[in-house]
């Protein structure tokens, strides 16, 4: 079922840390009691083969798509491996962003100011959120929105940010898209590389259809996608460092 070949050089990124060493590094520089709880928890080693690797999808709904400027309104996460997702141990927060939700974000995510007004601070659900990420490979779909606006919204409240090691769904399937349709001779026969959204993606393979921009749905459709592209692309004893970031 899965092609061998797919997983290799697949994904390059030469800033890609040692993250294990890097996550002893960070445990003793961080200053958040939080964060050195999340970084002792500690770190797979790269070599882990993909069948043993402990996965758990994150998404987030925004005000907006400006790091720097916007705010997370809404985490969704749900814990998984290859073979299984784990939905009993899967949760969701609203997040209070302390602002107005402009009518253009609600109308995408349908998140209003009566859900969140009453909702939690991020410091307030952090050391949980944290909890449930430690010790286990995050996975998402566009990596710039979790990981930014994770880092971010850190910095601006403990003025220190977080690091963690992604997979990230969309940057496989960008680069087996591109794999298989790339190139001089495909774009003489017109074929070009498919659209890498979340919902297109799952299509690919025979993914149910779900309601986009609900945070932890978008989690368990990420999940679900990465199991199917390990499933038809990988063998599950790739180690997870060909394709974390």
């Amino acid at each position: 079922m899965f092609n061998t070949n797919t997983s290799s050089r697949l994904l390059t990124n030469h800033n890609t840390p040692d993250w294990p060493t890097f996550f002893t590094m960070l445990a003793d520089q961080a200053k958040d009691q939080r964060l050195q709880h999340y970084y002792t928890a500690g770190m797979i080693s790269g070599d882990t083969p993909l069948k043993d690797v402990p996965f758990v999808a994150l998404d987030f709904e925004t005000t907006g798509l400006d790091p720097k400027q916007d705010e997370i309104i809404s985490i969704g996460l749900v814990p998984f491996d290859i073979n299984r997702i784990r939905c009993r141990n899967s949760a969701q927060w609203f997040v209070n962003p302390n602002r107005p939700l402009e009518e253009e974000s609600v109308v995408i995510h349908g998140i209003t100011d009566s859900d969140v007004s009453r909702a939690p601070e991020l410091l307030r659900i952090l050391e949980e959120v944290l909890s449930a990420l430690a010790g286990k490979i995050v996975v998402v779909h566009y990596r710039q929105i979790e990981r930014e606006f994770m880092n971010s919204a850190l910095k601006s409240r403990l003025n220190e940010g977080i690091r963690f090691p992604v997979v990230d769904t969309l940057a496989i399937e960008s680069a087996i898209q591109h794999r298989k349709f790339g190139g001089l001779w495909n774009k003489l026969k017109g074929n070009k590389p498919g659209s890498v959204r979340l919902g297109r993606c799952r299509q690919r393979y025979g993914l149910p259809i779900y309601p986009p921009h609900h945070a932890l749905t978008d989690a368990l459709a990420t999940a679900e996608l990465l199991q199917a592209q390990i499933a038809y692309h990988f063998d599950p004893e790739t180690p997870i460092s060909e394709i974390w970031l």
